[in-house]
């Protein structure tokens, strides 16, 4: 059977975008119709984006070559938006987080010292394990226990 006779089913979906023409044009319009978070849509584009870059560092392409490279195009853009919108969203869940555990160092801190007049070494050391816990936890111990028990207890 040729390519061009293949079923218009997902699983035929690669194969087709491997053929030429027509057929190639509708399967990867196939492609880019997949939801965003289908697998088979993501490898696809990967793969797909490879072959672009691979034709674009070809000296002799011939016209049909050249087209593929020209459909695939908005295919790349979409996709380093995607990537960059994704390292965007990535930093700022980064920031927040380290944002959270700055202000949760710092409440920390300012609560020893307000209960034992200053930070000296022995209570800076305690600090890390008490940022592992949330605020509902941490907060209670460091206004009830003892210095000898806060020690005791996180070293």
């Amino acid at each position: 059977m040729a390519i061009h006779q293949l079923p218009c089913t997902e699983e035929t979906l690669w194969l087709r975008i491997l053929g030429k023409g027509r057929v190639q044009q509708q399967a990867i319009d196939e492609l880019e119709a997949l939801p965003q978070n289908n697998p088979l849509r993501s490898k696809a584009i990967d793969l797909l984006l490879n072959l672009k870059t691979t034709l674009e560092f070809n000296q002799n392409i011939d016209e049909e070559d050249r087209d593929l490279i020209m459909r695939l195009s908005p295919i790349y853009e979409q996709k380093l938006a995607e990537v960059k919108q994704e390292g965007i969203q990535e930093g700022i869940q980064e920031g927040i987080q380290e944002g959270i555990q700055a202000e949760r160092r710092n409440v920390i801190e300012n609560l020893l010292r307000v209960r034992f007049g200053s930070l000296d070494t022995e209570l800076r050391v305690i600090i890390e394990p008490l940022l592992v816990l949330s605020p509902e936890e941490f907060t209670p111990l460091l206004l009830q226990l003892s210095r000898e028990e806060l020690l005791n207890r996180f070293l």
